[in-house]
């Protein structure tokens, strides 16, 4: 489907669409229907998708740089290896997606729930998770050097292997998660110690 990023109209109906690879840089897609689209490898650097429906789309290797995904539902949405450093996430719904080997540096999670989500490898350098929910989520091997995780929920969360030096869990409920192999330097733990 050839779509020009000028012609796309907020609150656009682009559900199922097959986008793949398409420059979307930029584009309003405020309150857009994406859900089920294909927008694999698709370039959507700096794009307004706030408050958009992304439910099931594939966005595998997409470019999402500083994109702004306020309230974005993204449920169930394939996310692997797609970049999102600097992307704007406060409270979008991740639920059960896949963000395995997803590049989230910097990226703003405040208040997003990513229940069940696969984070394998990821990289969560320096992202602002503030009371986000990551129950059941998959971190294992994920990079979370200095992220701020005060007050998640990590309630049952896989943290195989994942590097969490710096990182701030005050006050995040750990209750069920594995840390085996986990990395915690200098952490700042649930109840305010630092981790040697």
């Amino acid at each position: 489907m050839e779509v020009n990023r000028y012609s796309i109209k907020p609150g656009a109906n682009l559900a199922g669409a097959y986008l793949a690879g398409a420059y979307l840089g930029g584009a309003d897609l405020t309150r857009a229907n994406l859900s089920y689209a294909d927008l694999t490898r698709a370039d959507l650097t700096r794009a307004n998708l706030t408050g958009a429906k992304l439910e099931a789309a594939n966005l595998a290797a997409a470019n999402l740089y500083a994109a702004d995904l306020y309230d974005a539902d993204l449920y169930d949405a394939n996310l692997s290896y797609a970049n999102l450093t600097f992307a704007k996430l406060f409270g979008a719904d991740l639920c059960a997606a896949n963000l395995s080997y997803a590049n989230l540096t910097s990226a703003k999670l405040v208040g997003a729930d990513l229940v069940g989500a696969n984070l394998t490898g990821a990289n969560l350098t320096s992202a602002k998770l503030v009371g986000a929910d990551l129950a059941a989520a998959d971190l294992a091997a994920a990079k979370l050097t200095g992220a701020n995780l005060a007050g998640a929920n990590l309630t049952g969360a896989d943290l195989t292997g994942a590097k969490l030096e710096g990182a701030n869990l005050t006050r995040a409920n750990l209750t069920g998660a594995t840390l085996y192999d986990a990395k915690l330097t200098g952490a700042t733990m649930p109840d305010g110690s630092i981790h040697e």
